[in-house]
């Protein structure tokens, strides 16, 4: 048996640049961290040939091209575990809608934990990189990279997305005290909406040459964010995420609403310097940066909006038990 740990992430500032209609043409860049709630992948041999999937539902079938699962199904064929095995993913929120990048960090579990239960040992770069294979070219989502990198590399990275495909990640020297001071700062509210992000990003990628700009825009507040983090001036990160907010809306409609703008606007004048809807907008979660001093004025406003308490998290996907029963048909 094999189970793999894969963080969940939010993205601070950029996000949108790493879609292909962005930076086929220019460098895309965003600024992303992982966090403490994770993806669980497990990966249980069986003595018949038979593949069991269980998710929100269960699957049962002779033949990996029979999986119903896209991802499952994908990762298995990409990996070569494709017989004869038992397959389990919990997290530990709902995945549907949350914006914290769940479907990716499903990806790239999928793909660590099948390889090490294959005895293939993989680079980060690997997995993320088949993962994005997997969600964009395969099974035709409209998404971006970030979510990927993220996942399997963790910590706090400047990620760029270069027009040839190329990826490049770079970790921020934040140590471990400057993570729990800046982890402190944000929380985290579920907007009681769900969305779909396929929806979403694909009116954005429609759109992408009419708003190049405002995406330039975003990309350019990563350099930015990235040393106010290097050097501790971590408020800095509130006002950002507030430029880069009112840029992220300009994009398309539907990211944000009128509902959405009420709780926003409510944090805001209870004392947050910025914040965000995660992922794609429209719903999920909403990321606020808030001075400690502030968090019981917006705890108080933001009363009847479930709080998801969190921490920074260094670590990407990872082994966290492999323990060996049956050998691979």
């Amino acid at each position: 048996m094999v189970i793999s740990q894969t963080p969940l992430r939010v993205s601070f500032v950029g996000g949108g640049t790493d879609l292909k209609s962005f930076y086929r043409l220019e460098d895309g860049m965003v600024l992303s961290t992982a966090i403490d709630k994770y993806v669980y992948v497990i990966v249980k041999g069986r003595f018949d040939e038979k593949i069991y999937i269980n998710y929100s539902i269960k699957e049962i079938v002779d033949d990996v091209s029979e999986v119903k699962h896209d991802l499952v199904r994908e990762a298995m064929k990409k990996t070569g575990v494709v017989r004869g095995v038992e397959i389990t993913t919990l997290a530990d929120i709902p995945s549907e809608g949350s914006g914290l990048g769940s479907s990716s960090s499903v990806t790239v579990g999928l793909l660590n934990a099948l390889y090490n239960y294959a005895g293939i040992q993989v680079t980060s770069e690997r997995i993320a990189k088949e993962a994005c294979e997997i969600e964009i070219d395969i099974c035709n989502k409209p998404i971006g990279k970030q979510d990927q990198y993220i996942a399997a590399y963790g910590g706090i990275n400047k990620i760029i997305f270069h027009p040839d495909e190329s990826v490049s990640v770079s970790s921020l020297p934040v140590f471990n005290s400057s993570l729990l001071r800046l982890g402190s700062n944000l929380l985290l509210y579920y907007t009681n909406k769900t969305r779909s992000a396929d929806t979403i990003l694909a009116k954005q990628k429609k759109s992408t040459d009419d708003k190049r700009d405002i995406l330039r825009s975003m990309r350019n507040l990563v350099p930015k964010l990235e040393e106010f983090l290097v050097d501790g001036k971590f408020d800095k990160l509130g006002v950002l995420l507030h430029e880069n907010w009112l840029l992220k809306k300009s994009l398309v409609s539907t990211i944000s609403s009128s509902d959405i703008d009420k709780i926003y606007q409510q944090a805001i004048e209870a004392g947050a310097l910025g914040g965000k809807l995660c992922g794609a907008g429209g719903g999920g979660f909403l990321l606020l940066y808030v001075p400690k001093t502030k968090h019981d004025a917006v705890r108080s406003v933001l009363k009847d909006y479930r709080e998801l308490p969190f921490m920074l998290d260094p670590y990407g996907s990872r082994i966290i038990f492999n323990v060996r029963s049956y050998s691979i048909k």
